[in-house]
């Protein structure tokens, strides 16, 4: 049997219609198939791959750290010079309130852990979320998730859950003294790139300063330079109490964290010990690779070229028939068509046209504008040709 077809017999897939292509091999902004058909990665493996496919510096750290050591123990014994590296390295970034990390394997498990330690510092049990937020797919990150749709079938969730409208300062008010924390995405990535007015985020800072409520914010997608800073909530000037990243931060290896003070994060060793625990979370590997992918992503301008470049996308779709409406942060982009059925046949002609993009969880009449940061102004002239041939023949 074909690769494809064991694909098909034995995979467990989460949807019935994937796009099965068999790729063969990645490099820089470009993903090859089996018959070497090329074809610009304009999702970036879903906001991962922010330093580009087979980055060297990140592959040769791996190379490096597999040669030492791999996994030797669970999270928290022993100390290992790649995640104590990385932690430094990370909080350096970082407010002085973030000073202490735990690491975990994915941003499911860091939006689970960091509801876990809002609950265990608070004493409280209500977290409020927002709606058309995308906060993972395991039963906790699916509690908080902002749309039915995707949970309906696997109800009963957490108890005290509850909703919020994104840019509604008003609902702030059912913020209260019973709230352990709100979870929020500085900008909504599934509900199509939606910005926060100027005014919300400072807002919702206050109320939760009001009511002793934490602020955990999910940096999972937007963060790691794809807004033009390193993490999108300094474009806002607010400090969450807690925050949640993954995706972009292992360099194309499966790492996340998250990230509070010593004297929050210090609540999960008392009462229970072991208060959350994990196995190969902080995989010496995966932490080897995300410092290398951090030191590449924080020298030179890379991060600040990010709005440059995604500019350069918007300033060429913007006046285009075809497009309705275009949303931008740094160089991510949310392009409105029409209506779902010209977004179908747009999706069809990137594939032919060797484009690789996808629409948005909860817009699914947009698709995304996300490619590695590394992506030259060249490249994005190139590209541009293509999205706009693809758009022309629909």
């Amino acid at each position: 049997m074909t690769n494809k077809e064991l694909f098909f017999r034995h995979m467990g897939l989460p949807s019935s219609t994937p796009l099965a292509i068999e790729m063969e091999r990645a490099e820089g902004i470009y993903i090859y198939d089996r018959s070497g058909k090329e074809y610009i990665d304009l999702v970036s493996g879903v906001a991962v791959s922010n330093a580009g496919h087979g980055n060297r510096e990140v592959i040769a750290a791996i190379k490096e750290q597999v040669d030492k050591y791999m996994h030797l123990m669970v999270y928290g014994e022993y100390v290992q010079a790649p995640q104590v590296q990385l932690a430094k390295k990370l909080t350096g970034f970082l407010p002085p309130n973030l000073d202490s990390v735990y690491f975990v394997n994915s941003g499911s498990e860091a939006n689970e852990g960091a509801m876990k330690l809002a609950k265990r510092y608070t004493g409280r049990s209500e977290i409020f979320a927002f709606n058309n937020a995308y906060h993972g797919g395991t039963q906790g990150a699916l509690s908080i998730l902002g749309n039915e749709k995707l949970k309906y079938a696997f109800r009963p969730l957490l108890p005290g859950i509850r909703f919020l409208e994104f840019n509604n300062v008003n609902d702030l008010n059912k913020i209260t003294e019973r709230t352990a924390a709100v979870v929020v995405e500085t900008i909504q990535a599934e509900a199509g790139i939606i910005l926060p007015d100027e005014d919300f985020l400072p807002q919702l800072r206050k109320r939760c300063d009001e009511t002793g409520t934490l602020l955990i914010i999910d940096d999972i997608q937007m963060g790691f330079g794809r807004t033009g800073k390193l993490f999108s909530f300094e474009n806002f000037n607010i400090v969450p109490d807690i925050l949640t990243v993954a995706k972009a931060m292992g360099g194309g290896m499966p790492i996340g964290a998250f990230i509070a003070s010593k004297e929050i994060m210090s609540s999960l060793t008392n009462n229970p010990e072991l208060g959350h625990i994990t196995t190969f979370g902080g995989h010496p590997v995966s932490c080897a690779a995300a410092l290398a992918n951090l030191n590449f992503l924080t020298k030179g301008n890379l991060i600040k070229e990010a709005v440059k470049k995604g500019r350069m996308f918007k300033d060429a779709l913007q006046n285009n028939s075809e497009i309705m409406e275009i949303r931008q942060a740094g160089l991510m982009l949310g392009i409105d068509m029409k209506d779902q059925e010209a977004m179908n046949r747009l999706m069809v002609n990137f594939l032919k046209n060797g484009l690789i993009t996808d629409r948005f969880l909860f817009r699914p009449k947009a698709f995304r504008i996300a490619p590695p940061l590394i992506i030259t102004e060249k490249e994005i002239e190139h590209t541009i040709d293509l999205i706009l041939k693809s758009i022309d023949s629909i």
